[in-house]
C-alpha cells in the first residue's frame, strides 16, 4: 500500500538513497543529477524549510517530494521522485493528487524539469501545467537547461 506522509530529519538518509536511484537515468543522460541531489545536508534543509513528504510502500521509503510556499498563494514543486525500481506504477500520479488535496488554496504552481525529460513533460502537462520558458544553458554542464512550467487555478 502506498502512503504519503510528512518527512522528518531522520528520513534524510533514506530520502537521499531513493533520490539517487530515482535520478539514475538522468545522471546517465546528462552526466550529473540535480545540484546537491545526493547531499544529506541539502535534504535536511529541504525537510526543515518546506513541506517535504516521503512516499512509502508499506514500511519502505521509495520516494519523496518537496513543496515550497513562494507567497501570495504561489507554491513551487521542488521535486517529485520515485526510486527507479518503483516507477511506472502511477505513484507520481498519486503524489500529484495528494498535492492538489493538501494545498487546495494555491492559485499558482510552478516547477522546473530537465529539457530532455520527455516523460516528465508529458506527466506535468497531463496535470494542467504549461511550459512557460526555459533557463539559460549551463556551459559547465554540457549545455544543460530546464523547462519552466506553470499551472494557474
Amino acid at each position: 500500500m502506498i502512503t504519503i506522509e510528512r518527512a522528518h530529519i531522520e528520513d534524510a538518509q533514506k530520502l537521499v538513497e531513493a533520490k539517487i536511484n530515482a535520478f539514475r537515468d538522468e545522471v546517465s543522460l546528462y552526466g550529473s543529477g540535480p545540484p546537491e541531489y545526493d547531499s544529506i545536508d541539502n535534504q535536511t534543509k529541504a525537510i526543515e524549510f518546506g513541506y517535504y513528504y516521503k512516499i512509502m510502500e508499506d514500511e519502505k521509503l521509495i520516494g519523496g517530494m518537496g513543496v515550497y510556499d513562494k507567497g501570495d498563494h504561489h507554491f513551487r514543486i521542488g521535486s517529485i521522485f520515485v526510486d527507479i525500481d518503483y516507477q511506472n506504477r502511477a505513484i507520481g500520479t498519486r503524489a500529484m493528487e495528494f498535492i492538489d488535496k493538501e494545498f487546495p488554496k494555491v492559485k499558482k504552481w510552478t516547477l522546473e524539469t530537465p529539457y530532455l525529460s520527455f516523460r516528465n513533460h508529458h506527466f506535468y502537462e497531463k496535470f494542467g501545467f504549461v511550459k512557460m520558458g526555459q533557463t539559460e544553458a549551463e556551459p559547465e554542464r554540457n549545455g544543460f537547461y530546464l523547462f519552466l512550467y506553470e499551472k494557474a487555478k
